[in-house]
């Protein structure tokens, strides 16, 4: 990662941007030229303890230790966490608690630049309401603008490099909201496992390792590193059966969150936001994402710089949630860029849709819309369905969360209204499926891709 202290050192000079050592947890690239396999993994879910009191010494001693470190509003916050079950839950990779990991935040070292007590505060205001997270873009102070600007354009004297990257940074609007609603899901559906990956994301390392089964990626162990070697994850494979992953911002990730740990405005993201968004970026466009710019590089899947396509955002699913996600593509969109049809009839997307909720997980989709700016070719946004009901007059209503509404909390969409826009979901492999003609997305994706290129 990049160590810049943006208060006190001019990144203009000659040792102003420190690359830190890689922690010796952190795993390299493993060489693969294999078969694209079938994306899917064997579990979806996984069994967690809930308890709301107390009950070891150790567990009484690090909620005292958190506890003195807070106001009154935090306490009842840090409170609210372990009356509702959340503070002890341990559904992580190592099987730790949010209470571990929260006294980890506390009492071990924290990134140069980032208060642990504003952390913490962070934490628990997720724990006391998930639809805090965002995707709304931070500003730049005035006194940051021409440090940063200087690395956007890597330090050119060109006075048009130097206006483009001003105007960029005063008009950027986030392309992050796939990562936002994956860490929407995290947060809300493996909850120690969100907050193990802050504690890693927030330390000085950067950087956190996560144990991946195999088979949480594909059947077959050759496919599964495959797709890491395609995605470029850092990896180490412990056996046929599991690999160890390194999961981590881009280098320039810091600077925002660094910023927002002294200048974050009301409605902006977060600390938190700003490094699982980043990190969750780097893992589904292939470590190819700019915090500073809010861009990706093109790739074998897609042209655009912009966010993750269904393919990369299911891919980012699998590695961090350890789920069977597939995306499935409801909507035929012409080569044009405008809706052609459906796949499937609104009645069926409508059960798939309330299937996997009963099945006690979200669902993130992509929905799109006519953009009248762009000669009326789809634009797209994801949001997360959470939950299902019937309104006084017996229409359907979908409960969302959407990361760039600038409400925290969820919002409603009538059926009406939603299942005619849904281009993608993600779903439980179980559930997509049932539709035996069915190919994974990315597959088809990847097969297009190759296919204009040969005709190209």
């Amino acid at each position: 990662m990049a160590s810049v202290d943006l208060q006190t050192v001019n990144i203009y000079g000659t040792n102003a941007v420190q690359k830190k050592a890689v922690p010796q947890k952190a795993v390299q690239p493993e060489a693969a030229d294999l078969q694209k396999p079938a994306f899917k993994a064997t579990a979806y879910t996984s069994a967690v303890t809930v308890r709301t009191s107390l009950q070891t010494r150790d567990e009484k001693k690090k909620y005292e230790e958190l506890s003195n470190e807070l106001d009154l509003s935090y306490r009842r916050k840090l409170e609210f966490a372990l009356k509702s079950g959340q503070l002890l839950k341990n559904n992580s990779n190592d099987k730790s608690s949010v209470l571990d990991n929260l006294h980890k935040i506390l009492k071990e070292e924290r990134d140069p630049g980032l208060d642990k007590i504003k952390i913490l505060q962070e934490c628990l205001d997720i724990l006391a309401n998930p639809y805090v997270i965002t995707q709304t873009c931070e500003d730049i102070p005035a006194q940051y603008k021409r440090q940063v600007i200087g690395l956007m354009t890597d330090l050119s004297e060109d006075p048009n490099k130097i206006a483009e990257a001003k105007w960029e940074l005063d008009n950027m609007h986030t392309g992050t909201c796939p990562a936002a609603s994956i860490e929407f899901d995290l947060a809300t559906k493996h909850t120690a496992e969100f907050f193990r990956i802050v504690e890693g994301l927030t330390s000085p390392q950067n950087a956190v390792v996560k144990n991946i089964r195999m088979d949480s990626l594909s059947e077959k162990s050759s496919e599964a590193i495959w797709l890491l070697t395609k995605f470029k994850t850092p990896h180490k494979l412990n056996n046929f059966d599991s690999a160890t992953v390194l999961l981590q911002p881009d280098e320039n990730a810091i600077i925002r969150a660094r910023i927002q740990n002294h200048h974050r405005d009301k409605g902006e993201r977060s600390i938190i936001d700003v490094l699982m968004q980043s990190t969750l970026m780097q893992l589904g466009s292939q470590q190819t994402y700019n915090s500073l710019t809010d861009k990706r590089a093109p790739n074998a899947w897609t042209q655009e710089d912009g966010g993750l396509i269904d393919f990369e955002k299911t891919y980012v699913e699998s590695v961090v949630e350890d789920k069977n996600t597939t995306s499935v593509t409801y909507q035929i969109v012409d080569e044009n860029g405008r809706l052609k049809g459906y796949e499937k009839d609104f009645a069926t997307i409508k059960k798939e849709l309330l299937d996997t909720l009963n099945m006690g997980h979200n669902i993130i989709i992509g929905y799109t819309w006519p953009d009248p700016e762009n000669d009326n070719r789809l634009a797209g946004h994801e949001i997360t369905i959470v939950g299902y009901k019937t309104n006084e007059k017996g229409e359907g209503i979908f409960i969302c969360q959407d990361s760039d509404d600038d409400i925290a909390a969820p919002i409603e969409m009538s059926e009406k209204y939603l299942l005619p826009k849904i281009h993608h979901a993600g779903l439980p492999d179980e559930i997509a499926s049932r539709d035996f003609k069915y190919e994974d997305s990315w597959k088809l994706g990847l097969d297009e891709f190759q296919e204009s290129r040969k005709s190209a």
